[in-house]
C-alpha cells in the first residue's frame, strides 16, 4: 500500500526528471568532451563567441550563473589560456572578458563532440519529438526565469550555432 503522504510518486515528478536529465546531458557532455571544459566553462565560452569583449556581470547574466560563480568560471578559464580579462576602464571594479584564439580554437574543434552530444541525446526521438520537445523545454525555462536564482538577462535565444 503506498504512504498517503507522498502524493506523486518520485519517477513522475518534474523536479526529478528535470535533475536526472541533467545528471545524463552532463554525463553525455564528459563522454563527449572529457575533461577539456566543463559544461558551465563551455556555456561562457559561447557566450563570449557570440558577444566578444562584455563585462562580466553580462557573461554571468548570458550564461545564466551567478556572478561568483561567473568569476571563478573566468578565472579557471584564464588559468587554461581559454579568455582574457582586463580591468574596465569606465569601471576599475569590472572585468571585461574576450575569447583568445586558443579559446576559439577550442570551441571549433568541440563542434563535432557537440553534435554527438546531441545526437546521443536525441537518439531515440523522432525529429518532430525532438522539435517538440525542444519547443516546451524553451517554454518551461522562459515562463520560468524570474524565478532562478541566476535568470537568464536577456531575451536572446540561447540555442546558437555560431561555432
Amino acid at each position: 500500500m503506498s504512504d498517503p503522504i507522498l502524493r506523486e510518486s518520485l519517477y513522475t515528478q518534474p523536479g526529478h526528471l528535470l535533475r536526472r536529465a541533467q545528471q545524463i546531458s552532463a554525463s553525455i557532455f564528459h563522454d563527449e568532451i572529457g575533461s577539456q571544459v566543463t559544461p558551465m566553462q563551455y556555456a561562457v565560452l559561447c557566450v563570449l563567441l557570440d558577444n566578444p569583449g562584455i563585462d562580466q556581470v553580462s557573461v554571468a547574466g548570458l550564461a545564466a550563473i551567478d556572478t561568483s560563480t561567473a568569476a571563478s568560471v573566468a578565472t579557471r578559464l584564464e588559468e587554461k589560456g581559454l579568455l582574457s580579462r582586463r580591468v574596465d576602464p569606465a569601471n576599475r571594479r569590472q572585468r571585461i572578458l574576450a575569447l583568445t584564439d586558443q579559446g576559439r580554437d577550442l570551441l571549433l574543434a568541440l563542434n563535432d563532440s557537440i553534435g554527438r552530444l546531441h545526437q546521443r541525446i536525441f537518439e531515440k526521438f523522432s525529429p518532430q519529438e525532438e522539435a517538440r520537445f525542444m519547443e516546451l523545454l524553451q517554454k518551461l525555462v522562459d515562463v520560468n526565469n524570474h524565478q532562478s536564482r541566476a535568470p537568464l538577462t536577456t531575451a536572446k535565444n540561447p540555442i546558437s550555432n555560431k561555432v
